[in-house]
């Protein structure tokens, strides 16, 4: 027995006890199907699933002992009512001899929540702008919705599922792999590790247009009614549209031409005013450019009632020539001459002044057209040729009353 007791005492000086400590040592829950049966989801609270543990072992055995020996475990089986586990811990080494074991902490703590799911619609954000001169045509995902599950307080915190895209100085078509991201009702980003989506990331393609000014051009037809013009002026609200789709389409493209049986005046007796859809008139492969211009336009072709005017070309103003040899002429004092009528828009019309117009009489010429063979000395009422603009229609003729006489042989 002497010796037995002074054999343990020489063992003990020479190989004493000591303690190592390990820390950020994770515990590792098991049966955690049970939760999962359950319909529930669990997430660990304020990290008490790292704990610190001190191992007690005698001092030879100090160098075999390491951190992936220490097993600290917390079974799921045994929750508590105020959502705790008990951890156990040993060391998984048959070649120490542990003789004490503890952690800083003796429960994991837990938040147990009904799990829940929820399909949540896929909407897109896009950053930045495209090339000048061009325009985001459409966006399509290939996925819609994507089904998320967690917690239900934390799935309640989910007010939709958003994807990001860049189209900064785009100018063809866009597509991409797109991480899918969870969004508050505030627009604001959630992260949240205990949640997951039935899908990560989503196919997303960006259609990508080419957008070009071009004029619309008028083209009315038809004679307005009696008694009534067409003034010439056409006007068309908005006078340009601007029109999207692929570079090679719009090269050929310079205007949208509205053909003239849409803009028939015939028998008008007022303005024709109408609404005409441009898209009509455009490659089935273009398409407005701006979202809330429908392809409408509003054609107006000008018609104003007929006006005439009556005008007394001076006197000073009427040259006769041509007149047979043997002759002269002089005005007859007591007619009237140079009365004449036009007849055209008040805007002309009016602008035509008597002291402005200027008659020509040809005497032999007048003579041919009226077969007059022999001129006769007497009073003639003779018609004269008036230059006027074309936009002017002469209703009634201007004459000149003239008397011709023979010419005197003067006395010797």
């Amino acid at each position: 027995m002497i010796a037995v007791v002074l054999w343990f005492l020489v063992v003990i000086a020479d190989n004493p006890k000591e303690t190592r400590t390990f820390a950020n040592i994770p515990v590792t829950l098991t049966n955690v199907e049970l939760l999962e049966k359950e319909n529930k989801v669990y997430e660990v609270l304020d990290n008490s699933d790292r704990v610190r543990v001190t191992v007690e072992v005698p001092r030879s055995d100090l160098d075999k002992l390491r951190a992936s020996d220490i097993v600290a475990e917390a079974d799921m089986s045994k929750l508590t009512a105020v959502n705790t586990i008990a951890i156990s811990f040993y060391v998984m080494n048959d070649d120490v001899n542990v003789s004490n074991i503890t952690g800083n902490r003796d429960a994991v703590h837990l938040n147990v929540e009904d799990k829940v799911k929820s399909w949540k619609a896929v909407r897109y954000h896009l950053q930045g702008e495209v090339a000048e001169n061009y325009m985001v045509g459409g966006v399509t995902l290939e996925q819609t919705s994507i089904e998320v599950s967690g917690p239900k307080s934390a799935i309640d915190m989910i007010d939709s599922v958003a994807v990001d895209f860049d189209v900064t100085g785009a100018t063809t078509d866009q597509k991409a792999n797109v991480e899918t991201k969870l969004y508050d009702a505030e627009g604001n980003v959630l992260d949240l590790p205990n949640v997951t989506k039935s899908a990560d990331h989503v196919m997303m393609n960006v259609q990508v247009l080419a957008v070009k000014e071009i004029p619309v051009e008028l083209n009315p037809t038809g004679v307005p009614g009696e008694g009534y013009l067409a003034t010439g002026e056409v006007s068309c609200d908005p006078p340009v549209v601007r029109i999207a789709g692929a570079p090679s389409v719009l090269a050929g493209i310079s205007k949208v031409s509205i053909p003239p049986e849409q803009l028939d005046i015939t028998d008008a007796e007022e303005s024709l005013v109408t609404t005409i859809n441009v898209k009509s008139y455009l490659p089935a492969t273009v398409r407005m450019a701006d979202s809330n211009f429908n392809g409408r336009v509003t054609a107006t072709v000008y018609v104003e009632p007929k006006v005439e005017k009556t005008l007394t070309i001076p006197v000073e103003n009427i040259s006769i020539s041509d007149i047979p040899e043997g002759f002269e002429w002089e005005y007859d004092e007591n007619v009237t001459s140079g009365r004449m009528k036009i007849a055209g828009l008040n805007a002309v019309v009016s602008g035509v002044q008597s002291d402005e117009l200027h008659g020509t009489v040809n005497i032999a010429e007048w003579m041919r057209e009226n077969d007059i063979k022999l001129l006769k000395p007497g009073a003639y009422r003779v018609p004269m040729t008036v230059e006027v603009q074309e936009d002017i229609e002469v209703t009634e003729e201007a004459f000149v009353q003239i008397i011709i006489s023979e010419v005197k042989e003067e006395e010797v």
